[in-house]
Protein backbone atom coordinates (compact mmCIF):
# COMPACT_ATOMS: atom_id res chain seq x y z
CA UNK A 1 0.00 0.00 0.00
CA UNK A 2 2.79 2.19 1.10
CA UNK A 3 4.13 1.90 -2.35
CA UNK A 4 1.41 2.04 -4.06
CA UNK A 5 0.94 5.84 -2.35
CA UNK A 6 4.71 6.78 -3.07
CA UNK A 7 4.10 5.76 -7.04
CA UNK A 8 1.35 7.94 -7.50
CA UNK A 9 2.85 11.13 -5.46
CA UNK A 10 5.93 10.50 -7.63
CA UNK A 11 3.02 10.74 -10.81
CA UNK A 12 1.79 13.67 -9.73
CA UNK A 13 4.73 15.78 -9.20
CA UNK A 14 6.26 14.56 -12.74
CA UNK A 15 2.61 15.59 -14.18
CA UNK A 16 2.88 19.11 -12.22
CA UNK A 17 5.84 19.92 -13.13
CA UNK A 18 5.02 19.32 -16.75
CA UNK A 19 2.03 21.24 -16.46
CA UNK A 20 4.19 24.07 -15.40
CA UNK A 21 6.61 24.00 -17.93
CA UNK A 22 3.71 23.64 -20.55
CA UNK A 23 1.97 27.08 -18.91
CA UNK A 24 5.50 28.90 -18.62
CA UNK A 25 5.71 28.24 -22.88
CA UNK A 26 2.18 29.41 -22.72
CA UNK A 27 2.77 32.56 -21.00
CA UNK A 28 5.78 33.42 -23.45
CA UNK A 29 4.08 32.64 -26.43
CA UNK A 30 1.22 35.01 -25.41
CA UNK A 31 4.17 38.00 -24.59
CA UNK A 32 5.66 37.57 -28.04
CA UNK A 33 3.52 39.71 -30.98
CA UNK A 34 2.30 37.96 -33.65
CA UNK A 35 3.16 38.50 -37.24
CA UNK A 36 0.20 39.21 -38.58
CA UNK A 37 -0.66 41.43 -35.34
CA UNK A 38 -2.13 44.90 -36.15
CA UNK A 39 0.28 47.42 -35.86
CA UNK A 40 -0.84 50.20 -32.82
CA UNK A 41 -0.03 53.53 -31.98
CA UNK A 42 2.90 52.60 -29.54
CA UNK A 43 4.69 50.34 -32.47
CA UNK A 44 4.71 53.76 -34.57
CA UNK A 45 6.34 55.44 -32.23
CA UNK A 46 8.79 53.51 -31.77
CA UNK A 47 9.48 53.17 -35.20
CA UNK A 48 9.41 57.22 -35.48
CA UNK A 49 12.42 56.77 -32.66
CA UNK A 50 14.27 54.34 -34.84
CA UNK A 51 14.36 56.60 -38.00
CA UNK A 52 13.43 60.42 -38.40
CA UNK A 53 13.56 60.07 -41.84
CA UNK A 54 11.36 57.15 -41.96
CA UNK A 55 8.75 58.45 -39.43
CA UNK A 56 8.81 62.08 -41.28
CA UNK A 57 7.96 60.69 -45.06
CA UNK A 58 5.30 58.38 -43.10
CA UNK A 59 3.29 61.38 -41.90
CA UNK A 60 3.38 63.03 -45.18
CA UNK A 61 0.07 62.59 -46.85
CA UNK A 62 0.26 59.76 -50.37
CA UNK A 63 -1.26 62.67 -51.87
CA UNK A 64 1.34 65.82 -51.57
CA UNK A 65 2.75 67.31 -55.19
CA UNK A 66 6.12 66.41 -55.01
CA UNK A 67 8.84 69.43 -54.16
CA UNK A 68 11.31 70.10 -56.94
CA UNK A 69 15.06 70.68 -56.48
CA UNK A 70 15.86 74.20 -54.74
CA UNK A 71 18.22 75.01 -58.38
CA UNK A 72 15.08 74.27 -60.39
CA UNK A 73 13.12 76.73 -57.96
CA UNK A 74 15.83 79.53 -58.22
CA UNK A 75 16.00 79.04 -61.64
CA UNK A 76 12.25 79.25 -62.54
CA UNK A 77 12.33 82.26 -60.13
CA UNK A 78 15.03 84.20 -62.21
CA UNK A 79 13.41 83.52 -65.66
CA UNK A 80 9.98 84.79 -64.29
CA UNK A 81 11.93 87.87 -63.04
CA UNK A 82 13.67 88.41 -66.25
CA UNK A 83 10.53 87.88 -68.26
CA UNK A 84 8.46 90.87 -66.37
CA UNK A 85 12.03 93.23 -66.59
CA UNK A 86 11.40 96.08 -69.25
CA UNK A 87 13.39 95.36 -72.26
CA UNK A 88 16.54 97.90 -72.52
CA UNK A 89 15.91 100.65 -74.61
CA UNK A 90 17.92 100.27 -78.55
CA UNK A 91 20.70 102.53 -78.61
CA UNK A 92 20.08 105.46 -81.40
CA UNK A 93 22.39 105.42 -84.35
CA UNK A 94 24.76 108.00 -84.58
CA UNK A 95 23.29 111.10 -85.83
CA UNK A 96 25.01 113.88 -87.97
CA UNK A 97 25.25 117.39 -85.64
CA UNK A 98 22.85 120.07 -87.48
CA UNK A 99 25.56 122.71 -87.26
CA UNK A 100 29.25 123.06 -86.16
CA UNK A 101 30.82 125.33 -83.61
CA UNK A 102 33.61 127.82 -84.56
CA UNK A 103 36.49 125.96 -83.79
CA UNK A 104 38.56 128.89 -82.35
CA UNK A 105 37.56 130.17 -79.05
CA UNK A 106 36.12 133.90 -78.90
CA UNK A 107 36.14 134.33 -82.62
CA UNK A 108 32.70 134.94 -84.30
CA UNK A 109 31.11 134.05 -87.33
CA UNK A 110 31.55 137.50 -88.79
CA UNK A 111 35.62 137.50 -88.02
CA UNK A 112 35.52 134.87 -90.94
CA UNK A 113 36.66 134.58 -94.21
CA UNK A 114 36.26 132.62 -97.30
CA UNK A 115 39.80 131.47 -97.91
CA UNK A 116 38.58 127.81 -99.85
CA UNK A 117 39.16 128.63 -103.56
CA UNK A 118 42.08 131.26 -102.83
CA UNK A 119 45.43 129.79 -104.63
CA UNK A 120 48.16 128.10 -102.86
CA UNK A 121 52.05 127.19 -104.03
CA UNK A 122 52.93 124.20 -106.44
CA UNK A 123 49.06 125.06 -108.44
CA UNK A 124 47.45 124.11 -105.33
CA UNK A 125 43.92 125.64 -104.14
CA UNK A 126 43.47 126.42 -100.37
CA UNK A 127 40.67 123.92 -99.98
CA UNK A 128 40.07 125.22 -96.56
CA UNK A 129 39.74 128.29 -94.42
CA UNK A 130 41.71 130.15 -92.16
CA UNK A 131 40.85 131.25 -88.89
CA UNK A 132 43.14 134.17 -87.35
CA UNK A 133 43.80 134.38 -84.23
CA UNK A 134 46.68 135.00 -81.52
CA UNK A 135 48.88 132.53 -80.61
CA UNK A 136 47.92 129.97 -77.97
CA UNK A 137 43.81 130.88 -78.48
CA UNK A 138 42.41 126.89 -77.29
CA UNK A 139 40.98 125.67 -80.83
CA UNK A 140 37.66 123.60 -79.80
CA UNK A 141 36.52 120.83 -81.18
CA UNK A 142 33.45 121.78 -83.99
CA UNK A 143 31.51 118.83 -82.83
CA UNK A 144 31.39 115.06 -81.04
CA UNK A 145 33.89 112.44 -82.62
CA UNK A 146 36.51 110.80 -81.99
CA UNK A 147 40.90 111.89 -82.73
CA UNK A 148 41.65 109.71 -85.63
CA UNK A 149 44.91 110.91 -86.49
CA UNK A 150 47.60 113.24 -84.72
CA UNK A 151 49.86 113.93 -87.21
CA UNK A 152 53.42 116.03 -87.63
CA UNK A 153 53.43 117.02 -91.36
CA UNK A 154 55.77 119.67 -93.37
CA UNK A 155 53.13 122.24 -94.55
CA UNK A 156 50.43 121.14 -91.83
CA UNK A 157 52.81 121.50 -88.99
CA UNK A 158 51.18 120.11 -85.63
CA UNK A 159 47.61 118.39 -87.02
CA UNK A 160 44.03 116.51 -86.01
CA UNK A 161 42.04 115.07 -87.91
CA UNK A 162 38.57 114.30 -86.16
CA UNK A 163 36.39 111.52 -87.22
CA UNK A 164 32.90 112.60 -86.46
CA UNK A 165 30.62 109.81 -85.26
CA UNK A 166 28.88 108.44 -88.16
CA UNK A 167 32.54 108.26 -89.63
CA UNK A 168 31.88 109.75 -93.28
CA UNK A 169 33.12 113.38 -92.53
CA UNK A 170 36.87 114.27 -91.41
CA UNK A 171 37.51 117.55 -89.86
CA UNK A 172 40.84 118.81 -89.84
CA UNK A 173 42.53 121.22 -87.49
CA UNK A 174 46.35 122.47 -88.45
CA UNK A 175 49.11 124.76 -87.92
CA UNK A 176 48.67 124.10 -83.92
CA UNK A 177 51.09 124.89 -81.72
CA UNK A 178 50.40 122.08 -79.37
CA UNK A 179 47.94 119.43 -78.67
CA UNK A 180 45.65 119.55 -75.35
CA UNK A 181 46.91 117.58 -72.81
CA UNK A 182 46.25 113.83 -72.86
CA UNK A 183 45.17 113.88 -75.85
CA UNK A 184 45.54 110.88 -77.93
CA UNK A 185 44.43 109.25 -80.67
CA UNK A 186 41.68 106.99 -80.29
CA UNK A 187 39.81 109.40 -77.82
CA UNK A 188 36.59 110.89 -77.75
CA UNK A 189 35.99 114.42 -77.61
CA UNK A 190 33.07 116.44 -77.48
CA UNK A 191 31.95 119.76 -78.75
CA UNK A 192 33.46 122.70 -77.33
CA UNK A 193 36.58 120.50 -75.66
CA UNK A 194 39.87 122.01 -76.31
CA UNK A 195 41.49 119.83 -78.37
CA UNK A 196 44.92 122.16 -79.37
CA UNK A 197 46.14 125.63 -79.67
CA UNK A 198 46.44 127.92 -82.46
CA UNK A 199 49.97 128.39 -83.95
CA UNK A 200 51.86 128.56 -86.64
CA UNK A 201 53.51 125.29 -87.11
CA UNK A 202 54.51 123.90 -90.88
CA UNK A 203 54.67 126.20 -93.28
CA UNK A 204 52.48 128.97 -91.70
CA UNK A 205 53.81 132.35 -90.96
CA UNK A 206 55.25 132.90 -87.29
CA UNK A 207 53.56 136.68 -88.05
CA UNK A 208 50.33 135.28 -89.03
CA UNK A 209 49.19 132.37 -86.33
CA UNK A 210 46.32 130.50 -87.58
CA UNK A 211 43.94 127.76 -87.39
CA UNK A 212 43.64 126.18 -90.86
CA UNK A 213 40.36 124.20 -90.70
CA UNK A 214 38.90 121.85 -93.34
CA UNK A 215 35.91 119.39 -94.24
CA UNK A 216 36.41 115.87 -96.19
CA UNK A 217 33.81 113.53 -97.06
CA UNK A 218 35.55 109.99 -96.41
CA UNK A 219 35.27 107.26 -99.03
CA UNK A 220 34.04 104.01 -97.94
CA UNK A 221 37.39 102.76 -96.75
CA UNK A 222 37.62 106.04 -94.15
CA UNK A 223 41.12 107.02 -95.01
CA UNK A 224 42.25 110.18 -92.56
CA UNK A 225 44.87 111.32 -95.67
CA UNK A 226 41.56 111.51 -98.39
CA UNK A 227 38.74 112.82 -98.71
CA UNK A 228 36.66 115.12 -101.18
CA UNK A 229 36.72 118.92 -99.28
CA UNK A 230 34.48 120.89 -98.35
CA UNK A 231 34.34 124.46 -98.04
CA UNK A 232 33.68 124.85 -94.48
CA UNK A 233 33.06 128.95 -94.80
CA UNK A 234 29.10 128.72 -95.09
CA UNK A 235 28.83 125.88 -92.71
CA UNK A 236 30.51 127.51 -89.82
CA UNK A 237 28.39 130.33 -90.74
CA UNK A 238 24.82 128.20 -90.57
CA UNK A 239 24.02 129.15 -94.36
CA UNK A 240 24.74 125.50 -95.77
CA UNK A 241 24.06 122.34 -93.59
CA UNK A 242 26.59 119.56 -93.49
CA UNK A 243 26.47 117.41 -96.86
Amino acid sequence: MKLLLSAMLCVLAVLFALGWRSGEGLRLVEVSPRADRPVSGSDNAMAAMASPHAAAAAEAPSDAPEQAPASARLSTTAAAAAASAPAPAALAPPTMPASLLLPVQGVGVDQLHDTFTDARGEGRVHDAIDIMAAAGTPVLAVADGKVEKLFDSARGGLTLYQFEPTGRLAYYYAHLQRYADGLAEGQDVRRGQVIGYVGSTGNASADAPHLHFAIFVLGPERHWWEGAAVNPYPILRGEQPLP
